[in-house]
């Protein structure tokens, strides 16, 4: 296990976090069980349901914390004092690098959701949905302002764009051709054009 940047042991949760994202990533999370979770952290079972509660509560967190940093940047995206214009693509983009930067974390989640209980899973959906609304709060703003064409439908322009956002794990490699910048604004320059009136 990885020490920080100060020398220091990392957390137990974060130390959990760690060998569960590589585990679920390398052999999916049907097929991987509490021992080898804790066996790899370097903690005992005790600990883990101390701070977790479950193997599902996990996999939970490991897209939790990533919904968490991208929800808290579109918040700051969408309250800067800019024009619509600028704060859509800003976030617009954000979102593409973050995903790439937790790319084993979305890829993980995105192949075993289905594992989580109804009541886990409707936590997600909801979560995700919030912040969805708030990009869609952007792209609504701008089309009552007429900096945006009305042609297509707010919740579609957000589907567009997010299709490709989920699309990510499947195909971006980080020693492809383009890096995660590249990518991010290709992405966000479409989906602005897109909305061009």
């Amino acid at each position: 296990m990885a020490r920080t940047t100060d020398g220091e042991e990392p957390p137990v949760p974060q130390k959990l976090l760690a060998a569960a994202t590589r585990l679920f990533a390398e052999q999916g999370y049907d097929r991987t069980s509490v021992q080898e979770i804790v066996e790899a952290a370097g903690v005992t079972k005790g600990a883990l349901y101390h701070y977790f509660g479950s193997k599902e509560d996990l996999l939970q967190e490991v897209y939790g914390r990533m919904l968490r940093l991208q929800q808290q940047r579109l918040d700051a995206f969408a309250d800067a004092e800019e024009p619509v214009q600028a704060r859509l693509r800003a976030a617009a983009a954000d979102v593409v690098v973050t995903t790439i930067d937790n790319l084993a974390d979305a890829h993980i989640f995105f192949r075993s959701m289905h594992h989580l209980s109804p009541e886990k899973h409707q936590q997600v959906r909801a979560e995700r949905r919030h912040y969805h609304e708030r990009f869609r709060a952007l792209v609504e703003e701008g089309q009552r302002t007429g900096v945006f064409s009305t042609a297509t439908p707010a919740d579609l322009v957000v589907d567009y764009h997010f299709g490709s956002v989920h699309h990510l794990s499947t195909w971006y490699r980080p020693a492809g051709e383009l890096t995660k910048q590249q990518v991010a604004d290709h992405l966000a320059d479409l989906l602005m054009r897109a909305l061009r009136p």
